[in-house]
């Protein structure tokens, strides 16, 4: 109980952190603050599939991309930009939840490869249908009026509410049924489904609360950078670092995504500044050795102290 409330305690000041950083330091920490919320929510949203059910998912590219595409038209249609962010946290639910009932018939890798289809079907689409989202020339979206400084506060605010959602979000998955019902499916399905627990039901669940974030996520981020294309958009990788990030915090577990995520970007920015041409593959190093000389998560090897 005490790790628990020094644990939220170290959260509340990481918000206010980031919060602050607009009046405390210069755009480009503003800008690093922006991806830390954002990459925290993502790894939170990917958290509840990979990590509390244990279902290797790819989705998260497809949700994202789906949210980008869903707000920027609306955008260029007139719709005001929170408005537009809202109604495509909507249509990836309503997308989630209708893929959901079938891509959740699968199981361990056969998922996996269902869940990269839908990148590949919705990035096809989107390069397909160049009428309604410009094809593979990509898609212009409305920027937004109030200059730099303004659209940074709004995009830096924006990713600490998605974030503070999903975190929301997680601590109440952890404490109920639902969060009791998943870690049975990711120890047993087969006895989790013999003892009672309604395991496509709650796999439902937790598929469409890994997207709905992502929408959201998706859709702002269209708008903070003002251009879309199918290959930015539906990426694998943005999943693949998702997983990562979950992994080298402790899936499963309410803080687990916050840590990695943290640690990741802080380590990508670093090694980016530092080694230009070879970030990549100097950084893809240090993740493979950090979660296989911690497999547990950073989080788990910290509370055992």
């Amino acid at each position: 109980m005490k790790n628990q409330r020094i644990a939220y305690l170290l959260f509340a000041i990481w918000v206010i952190a980031l919060a602050s950083t607009p009046w405390i330091a210069n755009n480009y920490i503003v800008k690093i603050a922006t991806f830390l919320a954002m990459y925290a929510a993502i790894a939170l949203s990917w958290n509840f599939i990979g990590g509390f059910a244990g279902y290797p998912s790819f989705a998260t590219g497809a949700f994202i991309g789906l949210g980008a595409y869903s707000g920027a038209l609306l955008q260029n249609t007139g719709w005001f930009a929170p408005l537009a962010w809202g109604a495509a946290m909507v249509i990836v639910v309503v997308f989630a939840a209708l893929v959901g009932k079938v891509i959740l018939k699968m199981k361990g890798h056969y998922f996996a490869i269902g869940s990269i289809a839908l990148v590949e079907v919705l990035s096809h689409g989107a390069s397909s249908w160049s009428g309604l989202t410009g094809g593979g020339e990509g898609l212009n979206v409305a920027i937004m009026a109030g200059g730099p400084d303004f659209i940074g506060k709004v995009f830096l605010f924006t990713m600490i509410a998605i974030m503070l959602m999903a975190f929301i979000a997680t601590v109440i998955v952890d404490k109920s049924r639902l969060g009791f019902g998943l870690r049975c499916i990711q120890q047993n399905e087969d006895a989790a489904d013999m003892l009672g627990v309604n395991v496509m039901h709650y796999k439902l669940l937790a598929f469409i609360l890994s997207g709905v974030f992502c929408g959201g996520i998706g859709a702002a981020y269209a708008s903070w950078v003002a251009y879309i294309s199918p290959g930015d958009s539906f990426s694998i990788l943005v999943t693949l670092k998702a997983a990562v990030m979950v992994l080298l915090g402790g899936a499963g577990t309410v803080f687990g995504p916050l840590v990695g995520s943290a640690v990741f970007v802080i380590f990508e920015e670093l090694i980016w500044s530092k080694f230009l041409d070879y970030h990549q593959g100097i950084l893809g190093l240090v993740v493979v050795l950090l979660i296989f000389f911690l497999p547990n998560g950073l989080l788990k090897i910290k509370w055992s102290r």
